[in-house]
Order: structure tokens, then sequence, then C-alpha cells
């Protein structure tokens, strides 16, 4: 599928990625269908890269689409290096420290090489960790979602692994099937900018691993939901406490009527 896809979205459909010069990878979970046939509602759920690049021109296109609200997974040292603040729009620190590029670093300073499929590995092993060591920034993201639906975006460095975890728990727990939430996911490779990726001298051939998104690293989260907490409806009611009277709260905000 490609965004194009007249499956995913109808001709007519607002744009899901927002070309903005400061965040190459601001975009809208708005279209997908969910429990009983019902689209996401447009223009109230966005997923981005940073947003301390933002220029005058991107908050005004922000201001215009009326965020209210921005909900932080960058690390605290990540968040300092690179502040912003939007005028009109509540900040929420949800941090989740990156794991990944400090452990490269780490086998960089011993003199141990880096492979691209080592890469793959931790790749998988952070998205693991998001399931089971990170499972309460998630769960205060939904408190957040279920307190009002005022038009929000989560975001993390570029917005593809927590952001990409966190997009893709929002939209099960909305009821869009598996497939369309990791198609939403790998949109990532069409819109982040590798430009934009910092070098940590880490090799190019790793980079390319780092800098992307794969379905096997989504995989690996969504098999540990699967297998260490029994699937998705009983991870989101046990670890995220989404009862079912939250999850249909949820979708009476989220889904188009």
């Amino acid at each position: 599928f490609t965004m194009t896809d007249s499956h995913v979205q109808p001709a007519d459909a607002p744009t899901r990625a927002l070309s903005l010069t400061g965040a190459s990878n601001f975009r809208d979970l708005g279209g997908y269908i969910g429990q009983d046939g019902r689209p996401v509602r447009w223009r109230t759920l966005f997923r981005s890269d940073h947003l301390a690049a933002l220029t005058a021109d991107d908050q005004a296109a922000l201001a215009r689409l009326g965020l209210a609200r921005a909900f932080d997974f960058r690390g605290v040292h990540e968040r300092a290096a690179s502040a912003y603040e939007l005028p009109g729009v509540t900040l929420h620190a949800l941090p989740i420290e990156p794991t990944v590029v400090q452990r490269m670093k780490d086998l960089l300073v011993a003199g141990r090489a880096l492979t691209p499929q080592q890469t793959v590995a931790l790749m998988q092993e952070t998205y693991r960790a998001f399931v089971n060591d990170n499972a309460a920034a998630f769960a205060a993201l939904f408190e957040h979602l279920l307190a009002s639906d005022a038009p929000l975006v989560f975001h993390c460095t570029a917005g593809k692994d927590r952001t990409g975890f966190a997009a893709a728990l929002i939209l099960l727990a909305l009821g869009v099937p598996r497939p369309v939430v990791m198609q939403d996911y790998l949109l990532t490779n069409e819109l982040l900018r590798m430009d934009s990726a910092p070098a940590y001298g880490i090799p190019p051939e790793v980079m390319q691993v780092l800098w992307r998104v794969q379905a096997e690293f989504l995989d690996a989260a969504l098999h540990a939901v699967d297998t260490d907490h029994g699937g998705v409806d009983a991870y989101l009611q046990r670890e995220l406490g989404l009862s079912p009277v939250a999850l249909r709260q949820l979708a009476t905000l989220y889904l188009q009527r």
C-alpha cells in the first residue's frame, strides 16, 4: 500500500502527511477504519518527529489545525537539548529514555564492530522493552486521550519507534486491523528525512537500519503483547488500565459518529 492507495484513503480525504519545513514525519492518524466500520476522526490525532525545529509558518499551520496538546516521549537529555514551546499548546513530558543509541555508542567505545543484523536485534529488544518496561508512559497518554478530544500530537525524536508503538496502540485500541496498523507504522520510511539523522560515528549501513523502520521491529512488540500479556485486549486492560468502558469512550471520542 502507498499513501495514495484508495483502500486506505478516499480521494477527498485530507492529506495524511503534513508538509512542514521543520518536521518531516508529522502525520494524521485519521481515516483508518476502526470498530463497527467507523473511521478514525481526521485532524485530531497526530504523530510526529520532534518539534524543536518548526518554523513560524509551521507553527501557524499547527495553530490553524487547532492543535492544543503535545505529548513528548523524548528522554530528559533529548528534551533539554532540543526544547520547544508552541503558542497555545500545552506540553506534557512522558519520558521514555532512548537505549539503542547509547548501547551502540558503548559497543563502539568498546571497539566492537556493529552490523546491521545486530542493530535489528537491538531494535527488536527496544520494542519488547516498550511493552514490558514503558507501559506507564503509554498508560499516561491514554489517560490524556480519555480526558478530552482536543487535537493533539505525540512525538519522540524521529517519530518512528516510541511514537510508532504509541500510534499502533491507539489504532489497535480503536479497532483498526493489524495489517493497516503496520502500514501506518511503515509510512515513516516514505517521510522521515535521513538528513535529520545525527551521525554519532555510527557506520552508514547501520544508520540505514537505525533511521528507518522495519516490520520486524513492531512485530517484536506485538509478539510480546501476545505471548507475555495474552493479546492486545488483555494488555490494554491490565497494563494500560483501559477497561471495556474506557475503550468504548475512546471510540466515542476518536471515531467518526
